[in-house]
């Protein structure tokens, strides 16, 4: 099973989230479950937008980097452009006490968007490239996305913390 999560703040952000369900459903697989539609603050960024989230649940065949490209194509057809894109950019620190080792960090600017579909969990699949990271490494961080995820998916347990 895949859990997706739901996000939009621009344009009609019920209907978004319910086409974005409904194209889901279509091009990616059957969606089992689905919460409630939640109202949030922005996260990340200032923006006088508030954001509607929801979370899915979907049964696919596809495999998680034809799931990405997919989730991605459907925020294309529901009007995500690269103006609304997150910038991704990479900053270079020296590490402490004369380190010849850098550390690249990366950051992010959120945007205002009218779709945005995570990838959060993918059975219990662990995948660490820089196009896609599952779990979704930021969800223990959003209330927006755990309470519905909890909602959809209640033995959901948070994952022992890295050492």
């Amino acid at each position: 099973m895949v859990y997706l999560g739901l996000g939009s703040n621009l344009g009609e952000k019920e209907e978004n989230i319910r086409r974005a369900i409904a194209l889901i459903g279509e091009q990616i697989g059957v969606v089992e479950r689905q919460s409630a539609l939640y109202d949030s603050e922005p996260w990340g960024f200032e923006s006088d937008n508030r954001f509607v989230n929801a979370v899915v649940c979907v049964s696919t065949t596809l495999s998680p980097h034809r799931l990405l490209r997919a989730t991605q194509r459907i925020e294309r057809q529901l009007g995500k452009t690269h103006e609304h894109a997150t910038d991704r950019q990479s900053s270079i620190f020296n590490l402490p006490l004369g380190s010849a080792a850098w550390l690249v960090q990366e950051s992010s600017i959120y945007k205002d968007r009218p779709i945005d579909i995570d990838i959060l969990l993918y059975d219990d699949l662990h995948i660490d490239t820089p196009k896609l990271k599952i779990p979704h490494p930021l969800m223990q961080e959003r209330d927006f996305v755990m309470v519905p995820l909890r909602e959809i998916c209640p033995t959901y347990a948070d994952p022992e913390p890295s050492r």
